[in-house]
């Protein structure tokens, strides 16, 4: 595939892209008319033939999840809710909000056609509470789109009715996980919910509902307009399709690139990025935002930028496609104590070993920065992230061990290196102020 072909970021760059004349001018909203001329269970099983994935960091087929959604006769008479999680808190991740500031539309289009798949009639867009200037913008598309008839009742005289809501959350992290996310949108206390019963089956309102990523969603149009066969024309086998990916740290052209899924990351970081500032080296790459293992240079430049190979090379995560790349210059142990500064203070508290495991992980790390740390102290942040690992409600432990274990395996060298440096400067005399051994007993 062509680096320069685009499926979700195919107008961002066309004046007036997030209006709704310049959309349809575009092609927007012709997938629309197609998919209410179709069965629901035809699109579902078109998005599950298009081995969409989920593009927020779970990578779970989408059209799976749809499919978990009750029958009528199973729902009690109980609605079906569609929610977007645009709730974009991952550190290094930052692809969402460029949709829907750049191509709303597109968002939109595809809501109406998952909600009409699964039989939703009203759907939910959760913004991470940062995004007012995006809510704005996405609430002035909604509005067009009701005017033209896209949305509300009847919709293209279809007899379809369905309506979207933007809800602004209040800049919690964990709100990003789906149960924490529906939590806050009902009105409690942002925090997970054990699973199962899953969304699907008991979600919002203890209703059946489906939770996607605002990137997920603008993909369906395009599968819907080209076919699961025009989809799987990118990518690989098991990781077909385009993704965006958010890249930051040391390179050249940092922002938000949409390529296919395969691609090498070293033609990812050297092509697409621009490469590392001139004179540097490669040194760590953090592959899916800030919560997945980081990878050595060597790892990522024999890695591909999908699912599997990440996996299996470097022992990481695709993630939310947040890649951070790290040149010679950046030190680790400061790197790391960063993120744990952030996972300690997002912690939403309900989960022990997360409350009190994160901080204390975090609290060990400054130590280390401040030259107070011994090797013991590095067992003991080990022995923490192990036990924090998949021993709480959601995912956020796991967020906040992974890099710690990943930074201690990958890089233990520096680590030990500031311990060394702690202990000779424990070692090492104290100064005696001039004068004071001629001063006599008093």
């Amino acid at each position: 595939m062509d680096l320069h072909e685009k499926v979700l970021s195919r107008i961002w760059d066309v004046d007036g892209s997030h209006t709704l004349d310049v959309a349809r001018a575009n092609g927007h909203y012709k997938s629309l008319e197609k998919a209410l001329k179709m069965q629901p269970s035809e699109i579902t099983e078109e998005v599950i033939n298009s081995g969409l994935r989920g593009r927020g960091g779970a990578g779970f087929p989408a059209g799976r999840k749809w499919s978990f959604i009750p029958g009528p006769e199973k729902r009690g008479g109980k609605p079906v809710y569609l929610v977007c999680n645009a709730d974009e808190s991952e550190p290094g991740t930052f692809k969402d909000r460029f949709c829907m500031w750049n191509d709303p539309h597109m968002l939109i289009e595809g809501m109406i056609i998952a909600a009409y798949a699964i039989d939703c009639h009203m759907a939910y867009i959760y913004l991470r509470g940062e995004f007012r200037p995006v809510q704005a913008r996405v609430d002035a598309a909604i509005e067009e789109a009701r005017a033209a008839g896209l949305l509300g009742k009847n919709i293209l005289g279809s007899g379809f009715d369905m309506e979207i809501h933007t809800h602004l959350g209040a800049g919690a992290y964990i709100c990003g996980e789906e149960t924490a996310l529906l939590s806050s949108l009902e009105g409690e206390r942002g925090q997970p919910k054990l699973k199962p019963p899953f969304p699907a089956v008991e979600g919002a309102w203890r209703c059946p509902t489906i939770v996607n990523n605002v990137e997920t969603l603008s993909a369906v149009p395009y599968i819907i307009e080209k076919g699961a066969a025009g989809y799987r024309q990118f990518g690989t086998e098991k990781s077909p399709g385009t993704k965006l990916f958010s890249c930051s740290g040391h390179i050249k052209n940092p922002g938000v690139y949409e390529v296919p899924l395969g691609i090498s990351m070293k033609d990812m970081i050297e092509k697409v990025c621009g490469g590392l500032p001139e004179g540097r080296t490669l040194k760590a790459v953090i592959p899916g935002g800030s919560s997945v293992p980081v990878m050595t240079a060597e790892e990522a430049m024999n890695a591909n930028m999908d699912y599997e190979s990440i996996q299996e090379v470097g022992g990481s995560y695709l993630g939310s496609g947040g890649m951070i790349v790290m040149d010679d210059t950046t030190d680790m142990v400061a790197a790391l104590t960063n993120l744990l500064r952030f996972y300690a203070h997002e912690s939403c508290g309900q989960c022990t070993p997360c409350r009190e495991g994160v901080g204390w992980m975090y609290r060990v790390l400054q130590r280390l920065c401040d030259g107070v740390c011994t090797e013991s102290d590095l067992e003991t942040l080990l022995d923490l992230a192990n036990n924090i690992h998949s021993r709480t409600i959601c995912f956020f432990g796991a967020s906040a061990a992974m890099p710690v274990q990943s930074f201690l395996a990958k890089f233990r060298d520096e680590f030990m290196a500031r311990i060394d440096e702690a202990a000779t400067s424990l070692a090492a005399p104290l100064p005696v102020p001039e004068g004071v051994l001629d001063q006599g007993a008093p």
